[in-house]
């Protein structure tokens, strides 16, 4: 593995967990694994986004960066390399879409005294799918807070996702359109999504559609 840090990320059921796994057992990696379940306002946000979003948004910042500072800034001598399932800069990209625009103001300035403690990624991967797939990988796995989400929803995450990508010329991104693989079901899929990443990338945006 080229790289020190990798970050995958994507939208909602997109499949950020089931990848990041993977490469870690792959090139023995050290797993970083968002903690979001225990959260007391994610089910109460998806039945009343505009009450809940700002306590949402704080309480998920403030939970990712002491992970990712925890993390990323203790060495472990039995990894070669560290891969987490989310990027704290998807704490912007969400607060943009969900919050007003004083509370969102308010929130970046947190955000920006937050990041600038943390390392970046050597390798940002964005996976891509369209909204009936995302919406199929949610129904499979079952959580009942999420069975309320709407297209529209992830839809403008997504366009929020895409927009501040094409912006980041500081970043190495590899954004992967895995409309037409399935990388949990079938190992050569995978093995397409491994040849990608372990490649080396400019910085800036590296867009690449897989089995096409």
């Amino acid at each position: 593995m080229r790289y020190n840090y990798i970050a995958v990320e994507g939208n909602i059921g997109v499949g950020k967990t089931s990848l990041a796994t993977r490469i870690s057992k792959r090139y023995n990696g050290k797993l970083i694994l968002e903690e979001f379940e225990d959260n007391p306002f994610l089910a109460k946000f998806y039945h009343d986004q505009e009450k809940y979003a700002f306590p949402l948004e704080l309480s998920f910042l403030a939970d990712r960066y002491q992970q990712l500072k925890r993390e990323l800034l203790h060495q472990d001598l039995f990894y070669d390399f560290t891969v987490s399932d989310y990027f704290l800069n998807k704490s912007l990209i969400f607060a943009r879409k969900t919050l007003k625009n004083d509370e969102y103001q308010l929130f970046m300035t947190l955000f920006n005294i937050m990041n600038a403690k943390l390392p970046r990624p050597d390798l940002l991967v964005h996976l891509y799918v369209h909204t009936g797939r995302l919406q199929a990988n949610i129904r499979n796995r079952g959580r009942e807070y999420e069975k309320s989400i709407s297209d529209g929803y992830l839809e403008k995450i997504q366009d929020s996702y895409l927009n501040y990508l094409k912006q980041q010329q500081h970043l190495r991104i590899l954004l992967l359109d895995m409309n037409a693989i399935d990388f949990i079901a079938y190992p050569d899929h995978l093995e397409m999504v491994f040849d990608c990443i372990e490649k080396d990338y400019p910085r800036g945006l590296t867009s690449i559609t897989l089995g096409a």
